[in-house]
Formats: C-alpha cells, structure tokens, sequence
C-alpha cells in the first residue's frame, strides 16, 4: 500500500521519532493558528470620516509626492 492510500496516523507511526516531533509541532501551529482568528463584523465606523476634507485626487497626488521629495 503506498503512502497516498494509507491513513495519516499510520504514515505518521513510520516516521523516526525526531521527525514525530516536528510533525506534532506543524499540527499543533496549525491548530493554533486555526483558533487565533475571533470571528467579528466588520468595522465600518469610518465611512464619511472624510466629507469634510476639501483635497482632490490630484491635490493628494501633488502632496504626496512633496512629501516623497523632503
């Protein structure tokens, strides 16, 4: 039976043991990973923040490049 039909479990049991370590190691960092992330909605207590600014495309484009320049 090659490796690609075998369950995982018995493809780990043939690993040496300094590479079972690694192998515990990636799961759990995955599993950690996996948990990290809280679901939450999407902030959007921003939008019209900036009606108030008077700035075109062009005059942000002018001052960005100023502020490159100094």
């Amino acid at each position: 039976m090659n490796n690609a039909t075998k369950p995982l479990e018995e493809i780990i049991q043939e690993l040496p043991p300094n590479l079972k370590i690694e192998v515990k190691a990636f799961v759990e960092s995955l599993l950690n990973k996996s948990q990290q992330r809280p679901k939450r909605k999407l902030r959007q207590d921003w939008a019209g923040k900036l009606k108030a600014e008077t700035y075109t495309s062009v005059d942000l484009q002018h001052l960005a490049n100023d502020w490159r320049s100094s």
